[in-house]
């Protein structure tokens, strides 16, 4: 292959300054870490617990393997540029011919170089892709024309144009002309060259009988199980993201009965039956996270040649060093993916009792017991031993929901996860012959519009016949796709078997396993959904719904290589707020965002939920948005300690958005409705106790509220991992995944006093949720079939939360709570039960052996667990007035946090 290039010796000059500073500055790291290294072995280095990789070092260098030559390998010598330049300078009428010849010359010094031959510089320089050059392909394909998406608007003004279609077969080849004259022939393609809601990058299923399909989980119990039966009978590929997993994490338990569902246990069983495995972990700054990636990484890498692993970003590279990757996948074989709030990490497994010790240890072995406000781990590699002393401290108990995904939203979430680890290894191995590129495995293939710089964008579901499908077994996702989203080539289908996967995962059991089912055969066994007793509805997994189905993403060109930043999580959340008729229940981690005229907060979510409500007040309707979130932020320390500043900055830009300042949403309604706001908008927490041990001590923690959910009119639900603040939602800082979930199938329920059509999975989720947090049982649950009437809001909801926390306070004293207004307050009490106990917790969680209580007047002393006998469920009212009398909990100038990004915090 041969082509002209059209350059000036000037380009030519740049190339070799811009080769130059890339060689400089990577054997500026290299040389780094040997200096680094030198130092800790003489002793005058950081002796810190956290491991730094030889091939992939923590400052974020390129990771190249070095030795005596590297930097003359990925060099070229300035005196092969001298040649272009004196020329140059020379008379005119002699610098064509010798131009020529010497840029030749000067090009002939990398040409066979793959160190230098697939830097960005020199492909950009030669007008042709990374791909161009790689290895893998054979032959060297060098340059070739990509048909763009911005192409495709020729044809409707060109009456024939020639494409050359190369396959594997002739028979492909066939199917892809027929194919392509169809849609041309028909004008079909106007239809899918448009963007799609919410500007995503995936369009919305379930449209059609497409075989999209949802199951939901309600914490990690429920939600581990499906991941492990998944696991264990995947076929092909297996796909993994997380902002922290653990590979020694037990899927099942007790632990001690289920030896072999440990997950690199798993992961290692179906390497060796050939399973392709990939897993891109996030790559923490080691000193603001103990999450220890790298120590994961190894520990991975070591099961199997079939296990690949990218840690990403590099962050001195990058430049990026205050956002993370957030999104927890997992995607098996192309045909189920689970996504939601839960990370394969320590801390995450619970049940819906939220047990709140383990000794001796049955649930959560080792540093498994986890409860991040007393201490985080200094090492994660010891695994099997304690953090915490299990006589002395609760776990901090972990709510969440999670969620599976069969159909075309499964390819779409494989399709992002492909993107993502293109654009890592681009970034980070590209010459790494061991970690391929990706390519998305099913025929419902979506380009989105941003990537080809014009608004269209391509779906292209191609009908394969009997004959021409091929089974798990027969593809590969060592095909690649070119990474470069500058010029994004359109991807092509890669067949695979058509429909919707055949493994369903219901109730609780232990036992259930993945089995082959017709569409048919899993609507019959799902039928007693259709009319749902008091039996089936509290549960922690829900049942496989039919439904419409839409991927939303917040990614960016640090994150997944876009041209463009997606929002389309924000988007989302907005429009369905905007949307709702009779009420928005929301559960997330963090509440933070702002009204209009809100400076430093960008996210809109509490703007879009203001206005909902000024309407509902304006019409007179009946309209109840309840908000569950934590009680504290899960990161170590009191609240009034000096390392526990990040804690603090959360509170503040939490409560400011919550109840504090006129860009509060509380405060704002109240200037316009008065008492009546509290009618429209409420808040909560949870809260559990129990004794550590037999005989042990009464003990309370908050349960963390993890889950990122909001449900809507029982009709459709947004499950991901998304939090509400500025980190998750703009799209250009942590990268983030949901899928949007709107019910085809209906239920008869009721709505203010109404009939009404209640989606199954929403519905069913809802339920279930509010069953576990009221401490209802399955004959009880018919009280909250109507979520916004008064007998429901006020009569059940609001009085459990209110009589859960004055038990709790009068218990515990336990923090936070409303009669600790102040820093000095809350030296005051944590003094003077310290002193009485003897032993507390950092958020005075141990109740005494005798209960001192007043009751008329008159001092009856008791025994605490008889007073928390009346503790219904879990829910406690949220407390707003906690520290209401500190102006500004943000860091001051003499805490390390005061110097960072407010960013940071939200």
């Amino acid at each position: 292959f041969k082509w002209q290039l059209l350059k000036k010796a000037s380009q030519v000059i740049y190339l070799h300054i811009a080769l130059k500073k890339r060689a400089i500055i990577e054997d500026f790291h290299e040389k780094q870490e040997q200096v680094k290294e030198w130092l800790q072995n003489i002793g005058l280095g950081d002796n810190s617990t956290v491991m730094h990789d030889e091939d992939e070092p923590d400052d974020g260098a390129v990771p190249i393997i070095y030795n005596d030559d590297t930097f003359r390998k990925r060099s070229v010598p300035s005196r092969a540029a001298l040649s272009v330049i004196r020329p140059a300078i020379g008379k005119q009428q002699a610098i064509s011919d010798k131009a020529k010849a010497a840029m030749q010359g000067y090009l002939d010094h990398f040409l066979g170089n793959l160190d230098i031959i697939n830097s960005r510089e020199v492909c950009k320089f030669l007008e042709v892709s990374k791909l161009s050059f790689s290895q893998e392909y054979g032959p060297y394909k060098l340059k070739e024309g990509y048909m763009m998406v911005k192409h495709l608007g020729l044809f409707s003004k060109i009456t024939q144009i020639n494409i050359k279609i190369r396959g594997s077969s002739h028979a492909k080849v066939e199917d892809w002309v027929t194919e392509i004259n169809a849609k041309i022939g028909s004008k079909r393609w106007e239809s899918w060259c448009h963007p799609h809601r919410f500007n995503s990058f995936a369009p919305i299923r379930g449209l059609s009988d497409d075989g999209s399909q949802a199951q939901w989980f309600i914490d990690g119990d429920a939600a581990f199980e499906a991941i492990a039966s998944s696991i264990e009978n995947a076929k092909s590929e297996i796909y993994m993201t997380g902002w922290w997993l653990c590979p020694e994490l037990y899927l099942r338990r007790p632990f001690h009965d289920h030896i072999s569902s440990r997950l690199d246990f798993l992961l290692e069983a179906k390497a060796k039956e050939g399973v392709q495995i990939y897993i891109l972990l996030y790559k923490e700054v080691s000193l603001a996270l103990k999450i220890n990636s790298l120590y994961s990484k190894k520990k991975l890498m070591n099961i199997h040649e079939n296990v690949k692993v990218l840690r990403y970003p590099d962050h001195l590279s990058s430049g990026i060093y205050l956002w993370s990757h957030h999104e927890k996948l997992v995607i098996v074989d192309h045909k189920i993916c689970f996504i939601g709030g839960l990370d394969l990490c320590f801390g995450r497994y619970d049940t819906v009792e939220h047990k709140i010790g383990d000794c001796p240890p049955s649930l959560w072995p080792g540093k498994d017991y986890y409860n991040p406000r007393e201490s985080e781990p200094n090492s994660w590699e010891d695994t099997m031993k304690d953090e915490l002393d299990r006589e002395k401290y609760p776990r901090m108990p972990w709510h969440d929901v999670h969620c599976a995904v069969w159909g075309p939203p499964c390819t779409d979430i494989a399709r992002h996860f492909v993107q993502r680890w293109n654009h890592a290894k681009r970034s980070k191995a590209p010459n790494e012959q061991k970690i391929p590129l990706l390519m998305p495995q099913h025929h419902h293939m979506v380009l989105p519009h941003y990537l080809g710089r014009g608004r269209d964008v391509i779906d292209i579901e191609k009908n394969i016949s009997e004959s021409d499908k091929i089974g798990p077994d027969d593809y590969f996702s060592t095909r690649t796709s070119n990474p470069d989203n500058d010029n994004i080539p359109l991807l092509l289908p890669h067949e695979t078997n058509n429909g919707p996967h055949s493994c369903s995962i219901t109730g609780n059991s232990k036992d259930s396993t993945p089995n082959t089912q017709s569409d048919s055969d899993m609507q019959k066994q799902d039928q007693k959904f259709e009319n749902i007793s008091a039996n089936d509805q509290v549960t922690q997994a829900g049942p496989r719904c039919l439904c419409h189905c839409q991927v939303v993403r917040s990614v960016s060109q640090w994150s997944a290589g876009t041209s463009q930043t997606e929002d389309s999580i924000h988007r989302a959340y907005c429009a369905l707020i905007e949307e709702a008729e009779y009420f928005i229940y929301i559960e997330n981690q963090f509440f933070i965002s702002g009204l209009s005229e809100e400076e430093f907060i960008q996210n809109r979510v509490l703007e879009s939920l203001y206005k909902r409500i000024m309407r509902a007040h304006t019409e007179k309707r009946c309209f109840r948005v309840i908000i569950v979130i934590p009680l504290l932020p899960g990161f170590q320390g009191g609240v009034d300690d000096g390392g526990a500043a990040t804690v603090r900055a959360i509170m503040h830009w939490q409560y400011r958005t919550i109840s504090r300042g006129e860009s509060s949403i509380l405060q704002k309604l109240c200037s316009k409705l008065g008492p009546l706001t509290h009618d429209f908008i409420s808040f909560f927490g949870l809260r559990t106790y129990g004794r550590l041990f037999d005989g042990g001590p009464v003990v309370t923690s908050q349960i963390y509220v993890h889950s990122k959910v909001m449900i809507v009119d029982d009709r459709c639900a947004l499950v991901g991992s998304s939090n509400i603040n500025d980190r998750s939602l703009l799209g250009s800082r942590d990268s983030e995944i949901a899928v949007l979930i709107q019910d085809k199938e209906f239920i008869d329920s009721s709505m203010d006093g109404n009939p009404w059509k209640a989606g199954r999975f929403a519905f069913n989720l809802r339920v279930s949720l509010w069953a576990e947090h009221l401490g209802l049982n399955a004959q009880q649950v018919a009280q909250i079939e109507d979520p916004v009437a008064d007998t429901t809001y006020k009569g059940l909801w609001l009085d459990v939360a209110k009589l859960n926390k004055k038990i709790y306070e009068d218990v515990f004293s336990c923090i936070p709570n409303d009669t600790i207004q102040s820093r000095w307050a809350l030296r005051q009490s944590m003094s003077h039960w310290r002193m009485k106990l003897g032993h507390t917790t950092i958020d005075l969680g141990v109740a005494p052996e005798n209960l001192e209580l007043y009751e008329n007047d008159e001092l009856i002393i008791t025994d605490p667990m008889e007073k928390l006998k009346s503790v219904r469920g879990h829910l406690v009212s949220f407390p707003l007035d906690f520290m209401s009398q500190e102006d500004d909990l943000r860091p001051m100038f003499i805490e390390g946090e005061f110097y960072a990004s407010p960013q940071v915090f939200h």
